[in-house]
């Protein structure tokens, strides 16, 4: 039988910082009321687009598994956010990576994005359509924030990270997946001022409406994650004390701390990174995937659950068996350009241009269908 190993992984961090402080200069918030609500303390933004974060982290992937770019098969992108809805994503990554032979396909299940890829691509390893692939995970999320919401602005923040994908007669890498999707509750997580319902509106950069509503989300996550978690469990003949590490999606400390007591598993054994670098969406679990095998928290052949949940709302969780190798064969020479400046001077130059012409944004954004949810700070 064939199986998709993991054999790369690598992170794109933007160095920039935007801190609690910083957020308390435009918000009425503050470090205390942020960090008791959602574990953050600070998150990244980038002075790059999302194409050129997801090139280095590839790269850096690539190296890692010691593979050519040329030889790549597929490229998966996943994430929300995109340079340009056309041409997709994945196809940027590929011309810049010089992965000349391969598939490019871009992927939005929202936060779920990196595992849902990671899901398609080790069934389209395991199938024989391809021997190997890159998937991403990927959001640049600062430059549609909705700004002067409290709500959603103090959770958000910007990264990238990658995995290789290989074909492999070991056993390791996904061996089960739950995927689902609670749309009933869609319009709880909405995003207004991207897509086709506001083509004909005078939208510009960075101008959006957030519909967050925090306590329910909160409660569908949790009981999403929890549920996927227990079934995916069962669906591999695994108990609570067969994993070794959690890697979840990093929405709110709070989520994560539910779903590993409803799971069963103590929080020694989950990796958080949500306290300096936010809810990066798709990016989360790769990235934290990336720091656990930098910390040596991932161990030759150790059993890894992921669990995620996003817009949509999509759901997911994945039972993965980590190989014998957990060092990297080779380091790539890709790097970011110079920041040139601080993350809060980008942001308040993102703010300065929301809304330029004095309008009502919520009568300019307003949807043309009857669907709708009620804001609310996240619980």
């Amino acid at each position: 039988m064939t199986y998709a190993a993991i054999t790369g992984w690598g992170k794109c961090m933007p160095p920039a910082v935007l801190s609690n402080d910083d957020l308390s200069t435009f918000l009425d918030t503050s470090d205390e009321w942020i960090v008791s609500r959602t574990g953050m303390k600070e998150r990244r933004v980038s002075h790059v687009g999302a194409i050129e974060l997801s090139t280095v982290a590839a790269s850096r992937a690539l190296a890692c598994a010691g593979l050519d770019p040329a030889d790549v098969d597929l490229i998966i992108y996943g994430g929300v956010s995109n340079d340009e809805l056309v041409p997709n994503s994945a196809s940027g990554v590929q011309f810049a990576l010089g992965a000349t032979k391969a598939a490019s396909i871009d992927l939005n299940t929202a936060c779920t994005s990196f595992c849902y890829g990671l899901t398609t691509a080790t069934a389209m390893i395991r199938t024989g359509v391809v021997r190997n692939a890159v998937v991403i995970g990927v959001e640049l999320i600062s430059r549609y924030m909705d700004w002067s919401n409290r709500g959603v602005a103090v959770l958000f923040g910007d990264g990238a990270a990658a995995v290789v994908l290989q074909a492999s007669d070991n056993e390791e890498g996904v061996l089960g997946s739950v995927l689902g999707c609670d749309a009933e509750g869609r319009q709880t997580l909405r995003v207004r001022g991207m897509g086709c319902t506001y083509a004909l509106h005078d939208i510009t950069y960075g101008d959006t409406i957030w519909d967050f509503d925090g306590q329910s989300i909160f409660k569908r996550a949790v009981h999403a994650m929890s549920d996927a978690s227990r079934r995916v469990l069962e669906q591999c003949g695994k108990t609570a004390d067969d994993v070794d590490l959690v890697i979840p999606h990093q929405a709110n400390l709070r989520i994560i701390e539910s779903v590993a007591k409803y799971a069963g598993i103590p929080m020694e054994r989950v990796i958080v990174t949500v306290q300096k670098y936010g809810n990066m969406s798709a990016a989360t679990v790769p990235v934290a995937l990336v720091e656990a095998l930098e910390a040596s928290r991932v161990k030759p052949g150790s059993t890894l659950l992921m669990p995620a949940f996003g817009g949509g709302l999509t759901y997911c969780s994945l039972l993965v068996k980590w190989g014998e190798r957990v060092t990297p064969l080779g380091q790539s020479a890709a790097e970011l350009p110079p920041v040139t400046q601080t993350a809060l001077e980008m942001v308040n130059a993102i703010r300065a241009n929301q809304d330029p012409h004095g309008r009502s944004r919520d009568g300019l954004l307003a949807p043309v269908f009857a669907e709708s949810s009620t804001p609310a700070a996240v619980e």
